[in-house]
């Protein structure tokens, strides 16, 4: 497979947030809209990833690509955003209760805990449906056999030993998927051949370096990476509540192993400017953040009503347009 090299090379990668990643399917709706745009200002789109909910929608974005067909992933992420939200009356009551409920764990109420393995897994299973009625997993195999197709990486962790993973291109199936959004205490573990996977936001959240380092011989590097961030990096005030501080502390480990894998890039960028490696072999990466400021607390996301789920992926959009205004050759 060979990629058009003249352009500048982009990967987008989607971080992982629950409902929040709701945010990320309109920042990929704008962006998948303007698609012939992005190659006249001199933008080809080559590369996604993803973890937990941030996998969803790389994915949905992916395989419209595979198949030369952007419209057809923006009516996928809408598709699939439509089944995710609590449209019934008993499924409005579940939202509530659950997003209730982890606004009191988080106030420090004393709450029961339950382990996933406990009750059938009603939500993977609903899940896995939803996922394998969108995507047509067998024809992905098919599909990676034309020429110039773009990559996904979804990330995930073995439980049992410790390693990150990183999936790419033919190893996605819906478990796959499935496995990088397993939210221990939420989800059981996956099984993956002989071994069990949790959720990529322990390992790679999302995966980046993979966009520079796990490529075959004939493929592009990219030339930036655009990150759809959703924990934010920074807030305004120091959290002092109970429930203020874990919900800090919840986005500061969301965040963590993406700031590693960014210090890592970045100070690559520098080495290579002050000479140490060869420009002929190696190229500077440029790092671009569209990011969720919006200030929301941990239970929200799991919050699946309409209203937050589509106001959301309104201001992704907004966000991605500006984010597309600012960008020059």
């Amino acid at each position: 497979m060979q990629k058009e090299c003249s352009l500048k090379k982009v990967g987008i990668a989607c971080q992982g947030g629950g409902s929040h990643t709701a945010f990320t399917a309109g920042v990929l709706k704008k962006i998948l809209t303007e698609f012939p745009n992005l190659n006249n200002k001199g933008y080809q789109i080559i590369d996604f990833s993803g973890s937990s909910g941030g996998a969803f929608c790389a994915l949905f974005a992916w395989y419209g690509l595979l198949q030369k067909d952007e419209k057809k992933s923006i009516e996928l992420l809408d598709s699939f955003w439509n089944e995710m939200k609590a449209n019934t009356p008993w499924d409005a009551g579940i939202n509530y209760f659950v997003t209730t409920m982890t606004k009191l764990r988080n106030t420090g109420f004393p709450m029961p805990e339950i382990s996933p393995y406990d009750y059938p897994p009603y939500g993977q299973d609903r899940l896995k449906q939803i996922l394998e009625q969108l995507v047509d997993f067998d024809k992905i195999q098919e599909l990676l056999k034309k020429p110039s197709h773009p990559s996904l990486f979804v990330g995930s962790v073995e439980v049992c030993t410790g390693n990150f993973r990183i999936f790419k291109n033919a190893d996605i199936t819906s478990q796959v998927i499935l496995a990088s959004a397993a939210v221990p205490l939420l989800f059981p573990a996956i099984k993956i051949g002989n071994q069990s996977y949790w959720d990529g936001l322990l390992a790679h959240n999302p995966p980046i370096e993979c966009f520079v380092h796990d490529l075959d011989q004939d493929e592009c590097k990219t030339d930036e990476i655009w990150i759809i961030q959703i924990n934010p990096q920074i807030r305004s005030k120091e959290p002092k509540s109970v429930e203020d501080i874990l919900d800090r502390r919840n986005e500061l480990a969301g965040n963590l192993s993406l700031n590693q894998e960014i210090s890592s890039i970045e100070a690559f960028n520098r080495w290579l400017q002050q000479g140490h490696f060869s420009m002929d072999r190696y190229k500077y990466v440029k790092i671009r953040k569209i990011e969720l400021d919006l200030p929301l607390d941990y239970s929200s996301k799991l919050d699946r009503s309409p209203s937050f789920i589509r106001n959301l992926m309104n201001y992704g959009e907004e966000k991605a347009g500006i984010f597309l205004k600012g960008l020059t050759m």
